[in-house]
């Protein structure tokens, strides 16, 4: 499963071209959000090299992108039992991560769920300590 996600990290979120990285972003919420793979979303969101994957997804000009990113990204920070290393990662881009979700908006009129997922992410990550 590693080395799936290693390759699909590498070959599609990672890739050169904007359709394969949305389409890629967009699947890989679709995965790891079914609960029949939870198992398999509790080894993604434990590894360093994926929430890196996923912070610079967020960092896109596509807002579509950024959306789909999010929905993975929040997976990282919702994880009760986050392994040190993500801790650490998120501590130390903490102030730029809240100054992004601050602005963070999405088009089609407010959404609430959304906005209520993006305050738990913010509350999580402020209240993160090493």
């Amino acid at each position: 499963m590693l080395r799936f996600f290693a390759e699909f990290n590498s070959k599609l979120l990672e890739s050169s071209n904007y359709i394969t990285r949305r389409q890629a972003v967009k699947l890989l919420g679709d995965i790891l959000l079914d609960r029949s793979n939870s198992a398999a979303m509790m080894r993604y969101v434990n590894s360093k090299d994926n929430l890196r994957i996923l912070m610079n997804l967020l960092r896109e000009s596509s807002k579509n992108i950024q959306i789909d990113a999010f929905h993975v990204f929040k997976l990282f920070a919702a994880n009760q039992n986050k392994a040190p290393d993500i801790v650490n990662v998120l501590i130390a881009n903490r102030s730029k991560l809240l100054r992004f979700f601050s602005g963070f908006k999405i088009d089609k009129g407010e959404d609430e769920q959304f906005e209520a997922d993006k305050a738990q992410v913010v509350k999580v990550i402020s209240e993160l300590e090493p």
